[in-house]
């Protein structure tokens, strides 16, 4: 699903995300990739049999609230987010289970697909409120088919708040060439929290 730029994010991103699923950018501050145990909501997880998986964090000096109101409120996410073009929440009330959005994001030539543009529906799976969100979805595009899992989780920690984000791709597409759609998947995920990061700390100063 994975900036999603996700996700694919970004997928998915939500991110399905996709926000995955997008142009290279530079690793936030504090930023790491690194095995580890699988990130979990309410006991839920990415993808198990997945081949493409990619996981960071990074310290956001602003307080939780601000971080989770930045990452829930999805309809406003093309404001801070370069890569997300258009978001449409498709159901009302609080960011809860069942709440969905479809967003779209580009994404650029690659080996396999010419540029497009992901359309992805992305549907909130679990969610602990300050805590934790999973959301699941397809990421559609011309010539690309992308399932994805996403998960996020959040922390207050000595200087802010530790946001940690794991997800992954399954699809013809992606499983064709899994070193190359790992390394687009993780560019969009560390893309993504480093524009989380410096749209919360722009609201805290």
């Amino acid at each position: 699903m994975s900036r999603v730029r996700t996700a694919a994010t970004a997928l998915f991103t939500v991110p399905l995300i996709v926000a995955g699923v997008l142009s290279a950018a530079t690793a936030p501050a504090g930023a790491t990739t690194r095995p580890a145990k699988s990130l979990t909501c309410r006991g839920e997880g990415v993808d198990a049999e997945a081949k493409v998986r990619a996981r960071t964090e990074t310290v956001i000096d602003a307080p939780l609230s601000t971080v989770w109101k930045l990452q829930t409120d999805v309809e406003r996410w093309p404001s801070w987010q370069t890569h997300v073009t258009s978001m449409d929440r498709l159901d009302h009330g609080p960011f809860r289970p069942g709440s969905a959005f479809r967003w779209t994001t580009p994404v650029p030539p690659n080996p396999a697909t010419p540029a497009t543009s992901l359309d992805i529906t992305s549907t909130v799976r679990q969610v602990e409120r300050g805590s934790c969100i999973r959301w699941t979805g397809p990421a559609v595009g011309e010539g690309l088919h992308i399932d994805g899992v996403h998960v996020w989780s959040f922390q207050k920690v000595r200087g802010g708040v530790l946001v940690r984000t794991e997800e992954t791709h399954t699809g013809e597409q992606v499983d064709a060439n899994v070193p190359y759609a790992t390394e687009i998947l993780k560019q969009g995920l560390e893309a993504w929290l480093g524009e989380l990061k410096t749209a919360a700390e722009a609201r805290s100063c």
